[in-house]
């Protein structure tokens, strides 16, 4: 063959596996990759894009979303395209927009997905139609959150299932994963599935078996407990059978800093157990979620991310707020609730551990729904790029591509998704490898990254010249291949 629709010529291709850069071509027709090498005398139907030496990688996956919604209301998905990301998986922490038609106002932090009317999906496959109709600018995994399965058949979250609820979740869930879903996730954390013992979890993770899903946790303690919490993620592995990634790994708390030897220590020796233990991570020491007084008794300081009753705290200090209004911390949480929140609470030397250890992916958590949002939202995948890879050192930039491309495709079971290579499906994207660095602050969140120069999904350009397109390429993705 020697007609294609596009040519990308002139760059330096690292494709996805971990190898080492090389000058190479890409042709691209019919949403794939057709030819990767000297392409010169290759004809471009459409276009030749002229790389001029700027790195071409495959697009980034990002593995920890909250863009269930953002998928349906701003299909653009500039905050993601803008960073290079041409996958999101969404439904993470036991939160997905679907299979759910709550009762009344959704529970913290199913809250963080929207309000009462944006829960419109009774069904999974409801949500997988509705992708269906609008297509996004990038491609979706969906999973299925617990949280919103134990909303779903539940009259009380703060108690155990029991047996039979337990089994209407499970069918729920078999529901789901026939529609196209990818799997299960977990937040054992939050108010919605504290009360859910282990054994709630693992039952309903080994439904995945059949279906070959993956089961993702947000843990049941980041802080003190965070060591019996990788001990617990490992037992539900081992019992369900099924593959763990732990979301979002990271130790807060002043206190707790440093565990991080320990837990990854746990997750090495598990993996060569031969246990399917993964884990992802996102490149700052602040997290975000709702307003929380057990997440903010361990932080070193806390900004307002969105308050309904009182919108104007938006982007201010707690502390300060509850100063101004001459009460105590506590009162303050109270009164601008429900709300949301980025706390300051970990350690750059667990982060650089957690980042560094093999194969940790990488996952935005970004709260696109936020007023003030956490700059990972814009920031996540430049950031790796420019201050971990290439000004830290930490790892290459080869190896940090593989991080948020090959491999993890591989624990998604996106058979051809992550590589540069013939065949494979046509999500690149071109940066420059010098100036690539992300802008967004705590200040300034909404700013676009820096040298990301083009990204194609599926063959179509959806960013290009430091703005989003018009095209719609995205679709919902199933695991090994499916879809």
């Amino acid at each position: 063959m020697s007609e294609c629709e596009r040519v990308i010529s002139g760059g330096e291709v690292i494709d996805g596996s971990g190898t080492a850069r090389i000058r190479a071509d890409v042709a691209i027709a019919g949403g794939r990759i057709v030819a990767v090498g000297d392409l010169s005398g290759w004809t471009a139907s459409e276009e030749r894009i002229e790389a001029g030496g700027r790195i071409v990688a495959p697009g980034f996956i990002d593995v920890h979303t909250h863009d269930d919604r953002l998928l349906l209301i701003h299909p653009d998905m500039a905050p993601k395209v803008s960073q290079g990301v041409t996958t999101v998986v969404v439904g993470n922490c036991g939160i997905s927009l679907a299979p759910l038609i709550p009762a009344g106002d959704p529970p913290p932090p199913l809250n963080l997905l929207g309000g009462r009317g944006d829960f419109r999906f009774p069904r999974f496959a409801d949500y997988v139609e509705a992708l269906d109709a609008a297509p996004a600018a990038v491609n979706a995994v969906a999973l299925v959150g617990h949280s919103t399965l134990r909303a779903a058949v539940m009259d009380d979250l703060g108690r155990a299932a029991t047996e039979k609820e337990t089994a209407r979740m499970g069918d729920i869930l078999d529901e789901a994963l026939a529609a196209g879903c990818a799997g299960l996730s977990a937040g054992l954390a939050y108010p919605t599935a504290k009360a859910a013992p282990a054994d709630e979890v693992a039952t309903l993770a080994s439904r995945l078996r059949a279906a070959g899903g993956i089961f993702t946790l947000h843990m049941r303690d980041e802080a003190a407990g965070v060591v019996a919490s990788v001990e617990e993620a490992i037992a539900i592995g081992r019992q369900s059978g099924v593959p763990v990634v732990i979301s979002h790994h990271k130790c807060c708390g002043r206190t707790n800093w440093g565990l991080s030897r320990k837990t990854l220590a746990l997750i090495a020796a598990a993996r060569a157990s031969g246990l399917g233990v993964e884990l992802d991570t996102y490149p700052y020491t602040a997290s975000s979620t709702v307003l929380l007084k057990d997440f903010v008794a361990r932080a070193e300081r806390v900004l307002i991310a969105w308050s309904e009753p009182h919108p104007e705290t938006t982007g201010r200090d707690l502390a300060e707020i509850a100063q101004n209004w001459g009460v105590d911390v506590d009162t303050a949480i109270d009164r601008l609730l429900p709300a949301g929140a980025i706390y300051f609470q970990m350690d750059e030397d667990d982060l650089r551990r957690i980042l560094a250890f093999e194969r940790t992916m990488v996952g935005s958590d970004g709260l696109p729904h936020d007023v003030r949002p956490h700059p990972r939202l814009w920031g996540t995948f430049p950031r790796v790029l420019g201050r971990y890879a290439r000004d830290g050192g930490v790892f290459s930039l080869e190896e940090a591509v593989f991080r948020m491309t090959g491999n993890a495709a591989r624990v998604f079971g996106l058979a051809d998704r992550g590589r540069i290579a013939a065949g494979a499906a046509a999500d690149i994207v071109l940066f420059d490898a010098a100036r690539v660095l992300d802008r967004a602050t705590y200040e300034k969140p909404f700013e676009p990254a820096a040298g990301i120069c083009r990204v194609l999904v599926n063959g179509d350009t959806v960013w290009q010249d430091g703005a989003a397109t018009d095209r719609r390429p995205g679709r919902l993705l199933r695991r090994n291949g499916g879809r």
